[in-house]
């Protein structure tokens, strides 16, 4: 298995893994994973 590249992402890949495990893990909305990351600190649009 390769190694994913993040290169031209906006986001650093820490805060890409932890709003992909919100939103399939507690089957949250996008709306939802937005909520709870901006709690933490984390503006995403």
């Amino acid at each position: 298995m390769s190694k994913i590249s993040y290169s031209g992402y906006r986001f650093a890949p820490a805060i890409i893994h932890r709003a992909i495990w919100l939103y399939l893990r507690f089957t949250l909305s996008l709306r939802d994973v937005e909520d709870l990351l901006s709690e933490r600190g984390i503006a995403v649009s």
